[in-house]
């Protein structure tokens, strides 16, 4: 077997070469004693595990009272919006939740039973949030989509520059996109901002359940 000597006490070590051969390129430093004196454990390398693969946020469906009964957190102000399709094309609905300091509002939700997708049903949600503001309102925005976050905050001031048009595919949901940014740019002081889905914040699930309220026999 390979012989090595340790660097701490001098003594001369074997490892089997079937050891060695794991992990190629490795030259032990120190005899057994001393390896497992260092942090207590040898000191053969580790094969780092494979890291588990996120798994998608889980629509848990809940009643507008189990969600507020649930959750507490995230901010407690602001106009909170979701849009869903189950299956996604297929029949979907959209939710909206406007409240101050924890208090609700305003609270809107629509249905389209047919053919639909998550995008026009977020967008159908913002446009029922944006039309709801008076327009000197100082309110931010939230949305779970960062689609409809870059569209309208980034990518529509190009799109309106080049007559809605731009290279290469052509642009989807227009007879969204167009009167949801008009209404954005009418509110200046309402700014659009991306909140995660399913991550606990209260008013975000308040919107999301108003958003799949039509799939529940109670609201």
């Amino acid at each position: 077997m390979p012989k090595f000597q340790c660097q701490k006490c001098g003594t001369e070590f074997e490892l089997p070469q079937e050891t060695l051969d794991k992990f190629p390129g490795w030259v032990p430093k120190f005899c057994r004693e001393h390896s497992q004196k260092k942090s207590g454990s040898t000191t053969v390398p580790r094969k780092k595990r494979a890291s588990k693969p996120k798994t998608a946020p889980r629509e848990e469906n809940l009643t507008l009272a189990e969600v507020l009964e649930k959750y507490t957190a995230g901010p407690d102000s602001g106009i909170f919006t979701d849009g869903s399709a189950s299956p996604n094309p297929g029949p979907g609905g959209w939710g909206m939740v406007w409240v101050e300091k924890g208090e609700i509002q305003e609270e809107r939700c629509g249905h389209e039973p047919g053919e639909t997708t998550n995008n026009r049903m977020e967008l159908c949600a913002l446009i029922s949030a944006y039309e709801l503001l008076p327009a000197d309102a100082a309110v931010t925005v939230f949305t779970d989509s960062r689609l409809c976050v870059d569209t309208i905050t980034t990518w529509a001031f190009g799109w309106e520059s080049r007559g809605w048009a731009r290279k290469g595919k052509p642009l989807k949901n227009l007879d969204l996109v167009k009167p949801l940014f008009a209404l954005y740019k009418a509110h200046p002081h309402c700014p659009l901002k991306w909140v995660e889905a399913h991550s606990g914040n209260r008013w975000n699930e308040y919107a999301d359940s108003l958003a799949t309220a039509w799939m529940r026999a109670e609201k």
